[in-house]
């Protein structure tokens, strides 16, 4: 799938190929000699990848991509994110390389960290209060479905990204301190630890300061994960001393799960152990990714690439924020609008602030099928999907992990939208009456991303539309104008055989005439008024498809009740 495209991707200008190109660059950088690098080069220019891996083994190392998860919560649209936008990268990056070079996502369950703030929506309250400040994967379920709550999180993540398709490596925080994986860099950190105070310390304020170490011991008492202060350290034993709970002084090994370290140490020492190639964060996060880079380096690492988007906004332009429940869930998303819809809109323009609200949906939902379409329009015969750089830089290839599909959907969201508003349809049975005579043969089973926009819609707008819907008298201007366009609507060649009689286009050009006949400057303003008479909003698609959809007929009535001063839909 991903084979023969090497030197498009070479060419290809958006984001996720420059960033495949910063880590081909990155890898043979740090994997290779001098004289393996120039023979790596030249491979790489001839589309010789597999010939570059053969030759050079280091090559054959996975690239790894690593996104975290904080498993004292659900997944949500940020999670989405932090999973959508390294598979992208990693799309590009195997189309750079031939899928020569071997690539793993590893997804990270920050689920060693200390239960601290028990959220408002969970049940057992007294019973989450007795395990406050336990390894979350020490915290009993309180749904009583797993043997942790960060067990019953950590399923619903997994299901969470098995419902979208991401090809993945889930990571356990628990796991990889118990098992000893992380043992050689918890050591490393521990005979480095004069290091990594002096990187640390700076950031912190004074009462910090004093009180700080990168290492949180676990208590052998309570199973608490404590901010108690390193006071002694035994490299030799390679353990520490602190004051547990009730004051007695206790040695812990900083191995096998005995000690969970500090956010950014963390992040630092899970990039140095997985020898993580590609992370990306966001913009909130640029200093403490600063951070831990230097301490990857202070442990004789380095650093992975690092990509920063912008945060969301919600309606007010305010930062979404878990706490606050501002902005837009996932589940909020999903009841308006396709999985799909919602991977182009994290992929458009990551380095920009974007609202992230209801009424981005319709917009971003309709941006998604015409970027698809447009694919497979460059689709030439007998094609791998559009091999040539433009059509990898369509945002649809990197949605679609480099196989979208051949068919979009006929018709778009916002005109079924509108054909909902005007027929007031409150199932898919009705919107199917007007489809299928629009598309003859069409049906649920032959046109499935049409018959789920359908769904989407009729949600939308019960609602967000009707609730909202205001219609208004004509102006003088308006009313001849509408009464000159059911003329012309009647004045149109009637269905003969089957066939739907004038089509979108015929219908607009009319449209078009009508209002510039009346006199409308500018013209938008006609068709604005068509749509806040007729249906009751400023805006919507071209009227003259509208009409083709909902028929000719329907849409004589529909102008002749609302000149007649009756505002409800037919």
């Amino acid at each position: 799938m991903l084979v023969g495209l090497s030197h498009q991707a070479r060419e290809a200008k958006s984001w996720p190929f420059e960033q495949a190109r910063l880590l081909l660059d990155r890898i043979t950088r740090l994997r290779l000699s001098d004289a393996e690098r120039d023979l790596a080069a030249t491979l790489f220019a001839q589309g010789k990848f597999a010939e570059a891996v053969q030759a050079l083994p280091a090559l054959a190392r996975p690239v790894i991509f690593q996104c975290g998860y904080g498993a004292s919560g659900l997944p949500h649209m940020g999670t989405f994110g932090e999973a959508a936008r390294p598979t992208m990268v990693r799309t590009a990056f195997r189309a750079l390389t031939e899928d020569a070079i071997p690539t793993e996502l590893i997804v990270f369950s920050d689920d060693m960290d200390g239960f601290r703030k028990i959220p408002d929506n969970l049940p057992n309250r007294e019973m989450l209060e007795e395990d406050r400040d336990k390894p979350v994967t020490s915290v009993r379920d309180p749904f009583g479905e797993h043997e942790s709550f960060g067990a019953h999180n950590n399923a619903r993540m997994r299901a969470f990204l098995d419902g979208f398709g991401f090809d993945y490596t889930f990571m356990s925080s628990t796991e990889t301190y118990k098992s000893g994986r992380f043992d050689a860099v918890l050591l490393k950190m521990l005979a480095r630890f004069e290091a990594v105070q002096a990187i640390m310390l700076p950031t912190l304020g004074e009462a910090r300061q004093a009180t700080y170490s990168p290492f949180l011991p676990i208590s052998p008492k309570s199973g608490r994960v404590l901010q108690a202060p390193t006071l002694e350290r035994n490299v030799e034993k390679g353990t520490i001393t602190f004051a547990d709970e009730d004051g007695t002084l206790t040695e812990v090994p900083v191995t096998g799960g005995h000690v969970k370290l500090q956010w950014r140490p963390d992040w630092a020492a899970r990039w140095t152990a997985l020898e993580v190639d590609f992370e990306a964060s966001g913009k909130d996060l640029i200093d403490s990714v600063r951070v831990s880079n230097k301490i990857v380096r202070a442990l004789g690492g380095e650093p992975p690439e690092a990509f920063h988007f912008e945060l969301f906004m919600d309606e007010n332009n305010q930062k979404i924020s878990k706490s606050k429940g501002n902005g837009l869930t996932m589940e909020e998303w999903l009841r308006y609008g396709t999985p799909e819809s919602l991977a182009y809109y994290m992929y458009q323009s990551p380095k920009s602030a974007k609202r992230l609200y209801f009424d981005v949906i319709p917009k971003a939902t309709d941006e998604y099928l015409q970027q698809l379409d447009a694919f497979n329009r460059a689709r030439g015969p007998g094609s791998e999907g559009g091999s040539n750089s433009v059509a990898l830089d369509n945002p649809a290839w990197h949605v679609h992990r480099g196989a979208p599909p051949e068919r979009g959907s006929p018709v778009s969201f916002s005109l079924l939208l509108n054909l909902v508003s005007a027929a007031d349809a409150s199932t898919k049975d009705i919107l199917w009456g007007f489809l299928s005579r629009y598309i003859p043969g069409a049906t649920p089973q032959t046109e499935p991303l049409l018959d789920q926009l359908a769904g989407y819609a009729i949600n939308y707008y019960e609602d967000f539309v009707k609730p909202a819907k205001t219609f208004r008298a004509p102006s003088d201007q308006e009313r001849a104008a509408m009464q000159a366009l059911v003329a012309k609507l009647k004045a149109l060649p009637p269905p003969l055989d089957g066939s739907r009689g004038a089509d979108a286009e015929a219908i607009q050009n009319e449209v078009f005439e009508v209002g510039k006949a009346a006199g409308f400057e500018p013209l938008r303003a006609w068709f604005s008024a068509l749509y806040e008479v007729l249906l009751g909003q400023s805006q919507g698609p071209r009227f003259g498809s509208f009409v083709a959809i909902f028929g000719v007929e329907r849409t004589i009535a529909l102008i002749e009740r609302a000149l007649a001063g009756e505002v409800v839909a037919v």
